[in-house]
């Protein structure tokens, strides 16, 4: 997120702290999967972002992460098989008219193939996310449209070992 999205739409009062937890799905061809959706109130601010989200009450990271992969993708796995967080960054962004502060955890989990299953989103899920893609890392890192992270093909290089373009 640039420094004027950042401020362009911050809110008067402070931000409401959030923990989520996020993702990396990525198939054997070496693609990732990322949702596309847009904010409700600023509907021309679309975005491709991986599958997760907030944290419920007393909810750790890893459970967090197989309760929303289940929700948002129908794939169903154990804390187990996602293990430890592969990533951490907190942001700050506006959603829906309100602004958070997010710390997510990011988990990484690789997958023969899937055929994503939304079946399972909830309301504000099935009106602000209207797609879903594999991504390969290269055209995910060239793309002009908005991804978030933005570092995200950088960090999935780092992880997969795909070496960067020449």
């Amino acid at each position: 997120m640039t420094d004027a999205e950042l401020t362009v739409d911050r809110a008067p009062e402070p931000a409401r702290n959030r923990r989520a937890a996020r993702v990396l799905l990525v198939d054997s061809a070496g693609r990732v999967l990322l949702l596309h959706g847009y904010d409700p109130a600023r509907p021309g601010h679309r975005y491709w972002f991986t599958p997760g989200g907030g944290l419920e009450s007393g909810e750790t990271p890893v459970d967090g992460a197989v309760r929303e992969l289940a929700e948002e993708t129908g794939l169903r796995v154990t804390p187990t098989e996602l293990g430890a967080p592969v990533w951490r960054e907190t942001v700050e962004f506006p959603f829906d008219g309100r602004w958070y502060r997010q710390e997510q955890h990011f988990f990484l989990l690789r997958v023969p193939n899937w055929q994503v299953d939304t079946s399972g989103f909830d309301d504000i899920e099935r009106r602000t996310i209207d797609a879903h893609r594999w991504w390969p890392v290269g055209e995910l890192a060239t793309t002009p449209e908005r991804v978030y992270p933005p570092e995200l093909p950088t960090l999935l290089r780092r992880l997969t070992g795909e070496a960067e373009p020449c």
